[in-house]
């Protein structure tokens, strides 16, 4: 067999794979197989099925490959810099679109599409984060910012802070949002207090707390929808 006869079983492997991605839309290829295409963008004239194969095993699917760290996806054998930074641009991508459809319309009319996107940015991650979701007064996001993180079980919140800010913006009304690295979505005794002492310092000033919406892989919980605030 000739020395570039991979090298051409590849590009023809890789061609039916793009054909049926363009004929059948997203549905047309496995986990494996998008990913393995994925890769074969930074990584030409090798067979990179096994590789694709690797990650998903490592990180239990699709969903946790592509929200996993870059220093974790480096740590398997044959990944570099230009394969994870492919990664990472598809799952950006992929937020950014969720975070498009939240932009569409007013968050409190369109309150799957911000779960959907906030479960996709928050749910993954092994630290706690805690941010913030400014609306206008018609409801509209106008900046989701991230207020704090922290460690495996805490991210400090200071209702100053928070109160400052939405003045700074002329927010008004917030919904805050944090995530439970243990995929435990249940709300502590903390989570209700920060929640309630937020409330109480914005209200005089016109700034309402819509809810406080927990996220952790197993799901979410509303602290409205418990009648915690």
């Amino acid at each position: 067999m000739p020395a570039d006869a991979p090298e051409v079983e590849n590009n023809g492997h890789r061609a039916r794979l793009r054909q049926r991605l363009f004929e059948g839309g997203p549905d047309a290829l496995l986990d494996h197989e998008l990913v393995e295409y994925l890769l074969a963008l930074t990584i030409p004239r090798i067979d990179t099925k096994p590789l694709a194969k690797a990650l998903l095993a490592e990180f239990g699917g699709i969903a946790g490959l592509l929200t996993a760290d870059a220093e974790a996806i480096a740590r398997v054998k044959g990944m570099k810099d230009t394969n994870i930074a492919a990664l990472k641009a598809v799952h950006a991508a992929a937020l950014r679109l969720l975070q498009a459809r939240v932009r569409e319309q007013p968050v409190l009319a369109n309150w799957q599409a911000l779960l959907d996107y906030l479960r996709a940015d928050m749910a993954p991650h092994t630290i706690e984060r805690f941010r913030v979701l400014h609306l206008n007064t018609r409801n509209m996001l106008v900046r989701d910012e991230l207020m704090n993180e922290g460690s495996v079980d805490e991210a400090p919140v200071y209702v100053r802070e928070v109160i400052r800010r939405a003045l700074h913006l002329g927010s008004a009304a917030l919904i805050l949002v944090h995530n439970h690295p243990s995929g435990d979505p249940s709300p502590s005794r903390a989570d209700i207090d920060i929640t309630r002492r937020i409330a109480e310092a914005g209200k005089p000033l016109g700034i309402l707390v819509h809810d406080h919406v927990v996220i952790g892989s197993e799901g979410h919980v509303s602290l409205r929808a418990k009648g915690l605030i």
